[in-house]
């Protein structure tokens, strides 16, 4: 594999208010509709993002069928400094797990609960 692996992502939610909320207040963010090509009753937002910037983009999910949490799947979020976002779960309605660490010469990370149950991480070179 001569790219980067990760082309895209799913968070898979119970509740798609609550989740959207959380997202956008701990990131400073604002999430968009994306459409169900299929028309298959699948929810989606879209986190932001530029087909011409390094890194990839996903969204966040409600479909039946699919509960949120208890997944093995982590996604870091990249962060100026990990310390802000990790600073805003709490407020959110999630819960810092790990508060932010060195990992050696790679820079930074937390890792936290959304609102939903999921596990994610906040990465930073500061």
């Amino acid at each position: 594999m001569s790219k980067n692996p990760v082309v895209w992502f799913e968070i898979y939610v119970d509740n798609m208010a609550r989740a959207q909320k959380f997202y956008e207040s701990v990131l400073d963010i604002s999430l968009e509709v994306l459409q169900d090509p299929n028309d298959s009753g699948v929810e989606m937002l879209s986190f932001p993002s530029d087909m011409e910037e390094y890194g990839s983009t996903g969204a966040l999910v409600k479909m039946e069928g699919f509960s949120a949490g208890g997944n093995s799947t982590l996604i870091y979020f990249s962060c100026e400094d990990c310390a802000v976002e990790e600073a805003r779960v709490d407020l959110a309605g999630g819960r810092v797990l790990r508060p932010k660490m060195a990992i050696d010469a790679y820079g930074f990370i937390s890792l936290a609960t959304d609102t939903e149950g999921n596990m994610f991480g906040l990465h930073s070179n500061i």
